[in-house]
Order: C-alpha cells, then structure tokens, then sequence
C-alpha cells in the first residue's frame, strides 16, 4: 500500500533574477562611471583628493614669495623717518613685532612636540628667522641714525651685515654698537635667539629627523 505522495522538493531555488542581463566583467557600469567621475574631478573615489606635483609645490611658492616680499619691504620701508625722530613709535614697533615673531615661534614649537601631522614647521620656522633677522636689521639702521650709536653702520647693507654676524656670534670688529641703546639691542638679539631661534631649530630638527625614520617605515608597510 503506497501513501500519497506530495508535490516534488524542486530543490535549491536559483534567486538569479532572470531579467539581470548584467554581464560582471562589463566596465561600462555604474562603479566604472563614478570612478571615471573621481578621475576626472581629481579625487580617488572617496571623496579625497589625489596630491598633484603642484599642490606640494605651491605652499612653497608662496613662501618663498613671501620672504622675498619681507626683503623687499625691508629695503623699501621708510626707515629713515624712525629712530631719533620718532623714538616712542619705534619702539612699540620693535617690541610688538618681536613679540608677534616670539609667539608664532612658540607655536611651531608646540605643533612639532604635538606632532601634528598638518603643519609644516619647517616653512614657517624658516620665514619667521628670516622676519625676525629684518626686525632687527631695522631697528640697527634706526639707531644708527643717532650719532654715536654705532660705528661703521651707514647703509640697510651694513645693518643686514651686522644682524647675521650677531647671529652667527662671529664678530670681526669692522661694525660696533657704541651708545647704549644700540649694545641693548645687540645684547637683546642674543639673547632672542639664544631662546627663541635656538629652540626653534631644535625642534625642526626633531620634526625632520622624525620624518627621516618613519619613511622607511611607511615603505615597507606598502
């Protein structure tokens, strides 16, 4: 006696819809598109933009452009109208402008100890030592217009001269500050970049040894 047999077990259902004519080595479709899309606007499909040779060379452009724009301004300013005639005016500058040099320092400092992966102390450490060079430069030519404040100062040259013999601590007697104001000046200068510059470049140096180490590193991950 057989019992009643049901329907037959069609087996494992093939989900594929028949309509989907989509060949899957087309790359015509839409992944292709939208990748074609991120070439095109420059990014790599994630919304994050490729680095061109330009985008990495124009930051320095712009740097270099602005020192040149500070050795510019430093031989075209009228410094002439500072020192003995305006004494009051030209100290506030003075003390201003090193204190904003000062505080910009600092904070390139403190990005490096951060390591912040988005700043590049060594541009702006390298434009600030060249602004504060000027600063001082400046002032040197102002108080040279006082008689008896220096010795062989003449010219924005000699000042320039004078301020990077300071800096390097190389002294070779040709130009000497003589009135008071001009040797606390000088010894100021010192002392500002015994501090400031000083530790400035300490930590660039740590911030481009870093860099040294890691990119081996990034290498072989790679």
């Amino acid at each position: 006696m057989t019992g009643a047999t049901g329907p037959e077990d069609p087996g494992p259902t093939d989900r594929t819809d028949p309509t989907d004519r989509t060949d899957p080595t087309d790359r015509t479709g839409p992944a292709a598109s939208a990748a074609s899309a991120a070439s095109a606007d420059g990014t790599d499909g994630r919304g994050a933009h490729r680095r061109t040779g330009w985008d990495a060379v124009r930051p320095w452009l712009v740097r270099v452009g602005i020192a040149a724009a500070v050795v510019v301004a430093y031989f075209l300013l009228p410094l002439d109208h500072l020192g003995p005639q305006r004494p009051v005016l030209s100290w506030v500058l003075f003390a201003v402008l090193l204190t904003v040099v000062a505080v910009l320092l600092l904070r390139q400092i403190r990005h490096v100890l951060l390591d912040r992966p988005d700043s590049r102390p060594g541009v702006v450490i390298s434009l600030l030592i060249v602004l504060s060079v000027h600063v001082f430069s400046a002032t040197y030519y102002a108080l040279a217009k006082q008689p008896g404040e220096f010795s062989g100062l003449h010219t924005r040259i000699d000042a320039l001269y004078f301020t990077v013999v300071t800096l390097a601590t190389v002294g070779y007697g040709d130009i000497t500050p003589r009135g008071q104001a001009s040797r606390v000046v000088t010894v100021l200068q010192i002392t500002y970049s015994f501090v400031f510059l000083t530790a400035a470049a300490t930590a660039l140096t740590t911030r481009m040894r870093d860099m040294v180490v890691r990119r081996p590193e990034r290498g072989r991950l790679r």
